[in-house]
Protein backbone atom coordinates (compact mmCIF):
# COMPACT_ATOMS: atom_id res chain seq x y z
CA UNK A 1 0.00 0.00 0.00
CA UNK A 2 3.01 2.27 0.60
CA UNK A 3 2.96 2.99 -3.50
CA UNK A 4 0.12 3.82 -3.89
CA UNK A 5 -0.39 5.66 -1.33
CA UNK A 6 2.51 7.39 -2.19
CA UNK A 7 1.81 7.57 -6.53
CA UNK A 8 -2.07 8.68 -5.48
CA UNK A 9 -0.69 11.76 -3.01
CA UNK A 10 1.96 12.62 -5.99
CA UNK A 11 -0.72 12.69 -8.79
CA UNK A 12 -2.95 14.94 -6.59
CA UNK A 13 0.10 16.99 -6.05
CA UNK A 14 0.81 17.57 -9.85
CA UNK A 15 -2.87 18.09 -10.50
CA UNK A 16 -3.04 20.55 -8.20
CA UNK A 17 -0.37 22.37 -9.15
CA UNK A 18 -1.44 22.70 -12.41
CA UNK A 19 -4.68 24.13 -11.64
CA UNK A 20 -3.14 26.27 -9.36
CA UNK A 21 -0.88 27.63 -11.91
CA UNK A 22 -3.53 27.55 -14.70
CA UNK A 23 -6.01 29.86 -11.97
CA UNK A 24 -3.52 32.23 -10.91
CA UNK A 25 -1.93 32.80 -14.57
CA UNK A 26 -5.29 34.29 -15.27
CA UNK A 27 -5.50 36.75 -12.59
CA UNK A 28 -3.86 39.52 -10.64
CA UNK A 29 -2.59 37.50 -8.16
CA UNK A 30 0.32 35.75 -9.95
CA UNK A 31 2.39 38.51 -9.51
CA UNK A 32 2.19 38.54 -5.87
CA UNK A 33 2.78 34.74 -5.41
CA UNK A 34 5.41 34.84 -7.51
CA UNK A 35 7.05 37.43 -5.34
CA UNK A 36 6.36 35.84 -2.31
CA UNK A 37 7.72 32.70 -3.51
CA UNK A 38 11.22 34.07 -4.77
CA UNK A 39 11.59 35.81 -1.57
CA UNK A 40 10.85 32.40 0.63
CA UNK A 41 12.79 30.97 -1.31
CA UNK A 42 16.13 33.56 -1.09
CA UNK A 43 15.60 33.39 2.57
CA UNK A 44 16.59 29.39 2.17
CA UNK A 45 18.96 28.57 -1.06
CA UNK A 46 22.25 30.38 -0.61
CA UNK A 47 22.91 32.85 -3.56
CA UNK A 48 25.09 31.48 -5.29
CA UNK A 49 23.18 28.35 -5.98
CA UNK A 50 19.89 30.53 -6.67
CA UNK A 51 22.32 32.35 -9.15
CA UNK A 52 22.77 28.71 -11.03
CA UNK A 53 19.43 27.90 -11.01
CA UNK A 54 18.47 31.47 -12.67
CA UNK A 55 20.82 30.62 -15.22
CA UNK A 56 19.86 27.00 -15.54
CA UNK A 57 16.17 28.32 -15.98
CA UNK A 58 17.39 30.72 -18.49
CA UNK A 59 18.74 28.62 -20.53
CA UNK A 60 16.10 26.00 -20.61
CA UNK A 61 13.59 28.36 -21.20
CA UNK A 62 14.59 31.38 -22.52
CA UNK A 63 17.12 30.46 -25.38
CA UNK A 64 16.70 27.82 -27.82
CA UNK A 65 18.44 24.25 -26.78
CA UNK A 66 17.76 20.64 -27.54
CA UNK A 67 16.80 19.68 -23.71
CA UNK A 68 13.62 18.89 -24.02
CA UNK A 69 12.91 17.81 -27.46
CA UNK A 70 16.03 15.03 -26.12
CA UNK A 71 13.78 14.52 -23.05
CA UNK A 72 10.86 14.14 -25.28
CA UNK A 73 12.48 11.71 -27.23
CA UNK A 74 14.12 9.23 -24.43
CA UNK A 75 10.69 9.31 -21.99
CA UNK A 76 9.18 8.09 -25.52
CA UNK A 77 11.10 5.65 -26.07
CA UNK A 78 11.49 4.33 -22.48
CA UNK A 79 7.56 4.11 -22.80
CA UNK A 80 7.66 2.54 -25.58
CA UNK A 81 10.44 0.07 -25.05
CA UNK A 82 8.39 -1.30 -21.81
CA UNK A 83 5.68 -1.96 -24.06
CA UNK A 84 7.20 -3.70 -26.07
CA UNK A 85 9.02 -5.86 -24.25
CA UNK A 86 6.23 -6.61 -21.48
CA UNK A 87 2.65 -5.95 -22.66
CA UNK A 88 3.47 -6.99 -26.54
CA UNK A 89 4.41 -10.38 -25.51
CA UNK A 90 2.26 -11.06 -22.76
CA UNK A 91 -0.87 -9.67 -24.88
CA UNK A 92 0.10 -11.98 -27.74
CA UNK A 93 0.46 -15.18 -25.16
CA UNK A 94 -3.39 -13.92 -24.90
CA UNK A 95 -4.50 -13.82 -28.08
CA UNK A 96 -5.30 -10.18 -28.08
CA UNK A 97 -5.61 -8.72 -31.44
CA UNK A 98 -2.33 -7.95 -33.68
CA UNK A 99 -4.42 -4.46 -34.98
CA UNK A 100 -5.23 -3.76 -31.67
CA UNK A 101 -1.80 -4.08 -30.36
CA UNK A 102 0.13 -2.23 -33.34
CA UNK A 103 -2.05 0.42 -32.84
CA UNK A 104 0.45 2.78 -30.78
CA UNK A 105 3.06 1.86 -32.96
CA UNK A 106 1.24 3.14 -35.63
CA UNK A 107 0.23 6.43 -33.97
CA UNK A 108 4.08 6.22 -33.00
CA UNK A 109 4.70 6.91 -36.47
CA UNK A 110 2.08 9.55 -37.37
CA UNK A 111 3.39 11.78 -34.16
CA UNK A 112 7.26 11.32 -35.00
CA UNK A 113 6.19 12.63 -38.41
CA UNK A 114 4.28 15.65 -36.91
CA UNK A 115 6.64 16.46 -33.97
CA UNK A 116 9.75 16.57 -36.44
CA UNK A 117 8.01 19.04 -38.51
CA UNK A 118 6.87 21.13 -35.63
CA UNK A 119 10.51 21.21 -34.84
CA UNK A 120 11.99 22.13 -38.57
CA UNK A 121 9.06 23.77 -40.17
CA UNK A 122 8.85 27.86 -40.25
CA UNK A 123 5.83 29.14 -38.53
CA UNK A 124 5.67 32.41 -40.21
CA UNK A 125 8.60 34.26 -39.68
CA UNK A 126 8.03 37.69 -40.59
CA UNK A 127 10.84 39.41 -42.90
CA UNK A 128 11.06 42.53 -45.10
CA UNK A 129 9.88 40.78 -47.99
CA UNK A 130 6.93 38.95 -46.50
CA UNK A 131 6.22 42.17 -43.80
CA UNK A 132 3.27 43.73 -46.84
CA UNK A 133 1.50 40.06 -47.46
CA UNK A 134 0.96 40.02 -43.35
CA UNK A 135 0.38 43.61 -43.01
CA UNK A 136 -2.93 42.69 -45.39
CA UNK A 137 -3.48 39.04 -43.89
CA UNK A 138 -5.46 40.42 -40.82
CA UNK A 139 -7.63 43.17 -39.49
CA UNK A 140 -6.35 45.62 -36.95
CA UNK A 141 -8.49 45.74 -33.87
CA UNK A 142 -7.03 49.28 -32.34
CA UNK A 143 -7.13 47.41 -28.57
CA UNK A 144 -5.10 44.07 -28.71
CA UNK A 145 -3.08 45.42 -32.23
CA UNK A 146 -2.85 49.11 -33.28
CA UNK A 147 -1.75 50.09 -37.00
CA UNK A 148 1.82 51.48 -37.90
CA UNK A 149 3.49 49.77 -34.75
CA UNK A 150 6.78 48.39 -35.21
CA UNK A 151 8.74 46.16 -33.61
CA UNK A 152 11.68 47.37 -31.78
CA UNK A 153 13.72 44.33 -32.42
CA UNK A 154 13.39 43.14 -36.30
CA UNK A 155 12.72 47.22 -36.90
CA UNK A 156 9.25 45.73 -39.29
CA UNK A 157 5.77 46.86 -38.65
CA UNK A 158 4.03 44.82 -36.81
CA UNK A 159 1.10 42.83 -38.71
CA UNK A 160 -1.93 41.91 -36.58
CA UNK A 161 -2.20 39.03 -34.38
CA UNK A 162 1.34 38.84 -35.04
CA UNK A 163 4.69 39.00 -32.08
CA UNK A 164 7.84 38.88 -31.22
CA UNK A 165 9.75 36.18 -29.68
CA UNK A 166 12.20 36.77 -26.98
CA UNK A 167 13.60 33.28 -27.40
CA UNK A 168 13.53 32.78 -31.17
CA UNK A 169 14.76 36.74 -31.68
CA UNK A 170 12.11 36.82 -34.48
CA UNK A 171 8.12 38.34 -35.17
CA UNK A 172 6.02 35.64 -35.79
CA UNK A 173 2.84 35.69 -37.93
CA UNK A 174 -0.27 34.90 -35.36
CA UNK A 175 2.04 33.84 -32.82
CA UNK A 176 0.65 31.31 -30.66
CA UNK A 177 3.61 30.19 -28.23
CA UNK A 178 7.19 29.58 -28.02
CA UNK A 179 6.95 25.81 -27.12
CA UNK A 180 10.10 24.25 -25.66
CA UNK A 181 8.96 20.74 -26.51
CA UNK A 182 9.81 21.15 -30.57
CA UNK A 183 12.15 24.00 -29.81
CA UNK A 184 9.88 26.30 -31.95
CA UNK A 185 7.50 28.60 -32.00
CA UNK A 186 4.00 27.63 -32.83
CA UNK A 187 2.54 30.28 -35.75
CA UNK A 188 0.29 30.47 -38.78
CA UNK A 189 2.13 27.78 -40.52
CA UNK A 190 2.74 24.83 -38.43
CA UNK A 191 -0.02 25.20 -36.35
CA UNK A 192 -1.62 22.54 -38.14
CA UNK A 193 1.54 20.80 -37.26
CA UNK A 194 1.11 20.99 -33.67
CA UNK A 195 -2.32 20.17 -33.87
CA UNK A 196 -1.87 16.84 -35.22
CA UNK A 197 1.55 16.20 -32.83
CA UNK A 198 -0.79 17.00 -30.03
CA UNK A 199 -3.47 14.94 -31.09
CA UNK A 200 -1.17 11.85 -31.77
CA UNK A 201 0.82 12.10 -28.50
CA UNK A 202 -2.42 12.20 -26.49
CA UNK A 203 -4.08 9.47 -28.45
CA UNK A 204 -0.86 6.74 -28.38
CA UNK A 205 -0.59 7.54 -24.61
CA UNK A 206 -3.80 7.10 -24.09
CA UNK A 207 -4.30 3.83 -26.21
CA UNK A 208 -1.13 2.47 -24.17
CA UNK A 209 -2.77 3.17 -21.39
CA UNK A 210 -6.10 0.61 -22.45
CA UNK A 211 -3.85 -1.87 -23.89
CA UNK A 212 -2.15 -1.93 -20.08
CA UNK A 213 -5.18 -2.06 -18.47
CA UNK A 214 -7.13 -4.06 -20.28
CA UNK A 215 -4.12 -6.85 -20.18
CA UNK A 216 -4.05 -6.64 -16.35
CA UNK A 217 -7.82 -6.58 -15.99
CA UNK A 218 -7.66 -10.22 -18.22
CA UNK A 219 -4.79 -11.22 -15.90
CA UNK A 220 -7.04 -11.08 -13.06
CA UNK A 221 -9.90 -12.80 -14.72
CA UNK A 222 -8.43 -15.24 -16.19
CA UNK A 223 -6.45 -16.35 -12.58
CA UNK A 224 -9.34 -15.93 -10.65
CA UNK A 225 -7.77 -13.60 -8.28
CA UNK A 226 -10.94 -11.81 -7.28
CA UNK A 227 -12.65 -14.88 -5.88
CA UNK A 228 -9.28 -15.50 -3.25
CA UNK A 229 -9.53 -14.26 -0.01
CA UNK A 230 -6.59 -13.19 2.29
CA UNK A 231 -5.41 -12.92 6.21
CA UNK A 232 -5.36 -9.33 7.51
CA UNK A 233 -3.19 -8.18 10.34
CA UNK A 234 -5.98 -9.47 13.14
CA UNK A 235 -5.88 -12.53 11.85
CA UNK A 236 -9.17 -12.62 9.89
CA UNK A 237 -10.12 -13.40 6.62
CA UNK A 238 -10.82 -11.09 4.17
CA UNK A 239 -12.19 -10.79 0.30
CA UNK A 240 -9.57 -9.61 -1.93
CA UNK A 241 -10.47 -6.32 -3.21
CA UNK A 242 -9.39 -3.26 -5.65
CA UNK A 243 -6.47 -1.97 -3.33
CA UNK A 244 -5.31 -5.55 -2.78
CA UNK A 245 -5.55 -6.34 -6.21
CA UNK A 246 -3.42 -3.09 -7.05
CA UNK A 247 -1.08 -3.32 -4.78
CA UNK A 248 -0.42 -7.46 -5.65
CA UNK A 249 -0.41 -6.35 -9.48
CA UNK A 250 2.40 -3.78 -8.50
CA UNK A 251 4.05 -6.48 -6.78
CA UNK A 252 3.97 -8.37 -9.51
CA UNK A 253 4.43 -6.41 -12.73
CA UNK A 254 6.27 -3.07 -10.80
CA UNK A 255 7.42 -1.66 -14.21
CA UNK A 256 3.34 -2.43 -16.06
CA UNK A 257 1.64 -0.67 -13.13
CA UNK A 258 4.52 2.28 -12.94
CA UNK A 259 4.16 2.73 -17.04
CA UNK A 260 0.31 2.71 -16.79
CA UNK A 261 0.29 5.13 -14.40
CA UNK A 262 2.14 7.34 -16.15
CA UNK A 263 0.44 7.23 -19.69
CA UNK A 264 -2.98 7.39 -17.63
CA UNK A 265 -1.79 10.71 -15.92
CA UNK A 266 -0.28 11.94 -19.38
CA UNK A 267 -3.70 11.14 -20.83
CA UNK A 268 -5.63 12.89 -19.14
CA UNK A 269 -3.23 16.25 -18.94
CA UNK A 270 -2.38 16.02 -23.09
CA UNK A 271 -6.21 15.51 -23.18
CA UNK A 272 -6.69 18.80 -21.44
CA UNK A 273 -4.54 20.59 -23.08
CA UNK A 274 -5.81 19.39 -26.77
CA UNK A 275 -9.47 20.33 -25.49
CA UNK A 276 -8.15 23.78 -24.50
CA UNK A 277 -6.25 23.85 -28.07
CA UNK A 278 -9.09 23.07 -29.91
CA UNK A 279 -11.43 25.59 -28.61
CA UNK A 280 -8.68 28.10 -29.57
CA UNK A 281 -8.79 26.54 -32.99
CA UNK A 282 -12.61 26.77 -33.45
CA UNK A 283 -12.92 30.39 -32.12
CA UNK A 284 -10.07 31.47 -34.15
CA UNK A 285 -8.04 32.85 -31.42
CA UNK A 286 -4.24 32.30 -30.48
CA UNK A 287 -2.61 31.74 -26.97
CA UNK A 288 -1.26 34.49 -26.90
CA UNK A 289 -4.46 36.16 -27.77
CA UNK A 290 -6.56 34.40 -25.08
CA UNK A 291 -4.35 35.55 -22.47
CA UNK A 292 -4.01 38.88 -23.68
CA UNK A 293 -7.35 39.19 -23.91
CA UNK A 294 -8.29 38.06 -20.29
CA UNK A 295 -5.77 41.00 -19.51
CA UNK A 296 -7.57 43.56 -21.27
CA UNK A 297 -10.82 42.10 -19.59
CA UNK A 298 -8.84 42.76 -16.14
CA UNK A 299 -8.46 46.78 -17.00
CA UNK A 300 -12.23 47.18 -16.75
CA UNK A 301 -11.93 45.38 -12.79
CA UNK A 302 -12.23 47.87 -9.81
CA UNK A 303 -8.86 47.03 -8.68
CA UNK A 304 -6.90 48.21 -12.34
CA UNK A 305 -5.84 51.97 -12.23
CA UNK A 306 -6.72 53.77 -15.21
CA UNK A 307 -7.02 57.57 -15.85
CA UNK A 308 -10.99 58.70 -14.98
CA UNK A 309 -11.07 60.09 -18.17
CA UNK A 310 -10.32 56.88 -20.68
CA UNK A 311 -12.42 55.22 -22.07
CA UNK A 312 -12.28 50.97 -21.26
CA UNK A 313 -11.60 49.02 -24.44
CA UNK A 314 -13.09 45.98 -24.62
CA UNK A 315 -11.20 43.58 -27.04
CA UNK A 316 -13.81 41.17 -29.26
CA UNK A 317 -12.45 38.47 -31.41
CA UNK A 318 -12.62 40.09 -34.46
CA UNK A 319 -11.70 37.46 -36.52
CA UNK A 320 -14.11 34.30 -36.09
CA UNK A 321 -15.68 33.25 -39.16
CA UNK A 322 -17.47 30.45 -37.79
CA UNK A 323 -16.33 26.48 -36.86
CA UNK A 324 -15.32 25.39 -40.30
CA UNK A 325 -13.92 28.87 -41.41
CA UNK A 326 -11.63 28.63 -38.77
CA UNK A 327 -10.65 25.37 -38.84
CA UNK A 328 -9.59 25.50 -42.51
CA UNK A 329 -7.47 28.80 -41.30
CA UNK A 330 -5.37 26.21 -39.34
CA UNK A 331 -4.78 24.02 -42.09
CA UNK A 332 -4.54 26.24 -44.93
CA UNK A 333 -3.30 29.53 -43.88
CA UNK A 334 -4.16 32.31 -46.60
CA UNK A 335 -0.58 33.70 -46.96
CA UNK A 336 1.25 30.34 -46.91
CA UNK A 337 -1.33 29.31 -49.73
CA UNK A 338 -0.74 32.91 -51.61
CA UNK A 339 3.03 32.56 -51.18
CA UNK A 340 3.13 28.93 -52.86
CA UNK A 341 0.85 30.08 -55.66
CA UNK A 342 3.33 33.48 -56.01
CA UNK A 343 6.43 31.01 -56.30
Amino acid sequence: MDFLVLFLFYVTLVLIGIVTICICSKTHYRKGLVRGGAQIISYIIPECLQRAMLKLLHYLFHTRNYTFVLLHLILQGMVYSEYTWEIFGYCQELEFSLHYLLLPYLLLIGNLVFFTLSCVSNPGTITKANELLFLQAYEFDEVMFSKNRKCSTCNLRKPARSKHCSVCNRCVHRFDHHCVWVNNCIGAWNAKYFLLYLLTLTASAATMAVVSTVFLVQLVMLSDLYLETYIDDLGHFQVIDIVFLIQYLFLTFPRIVFMLGFVAMLSFLLGGYLCFTLYLASTNQTTNEWYRGDRTWCQHCPHAARPPSAEPQVHRNIHSRGLWSNLGEIFLPATAHYERKKN
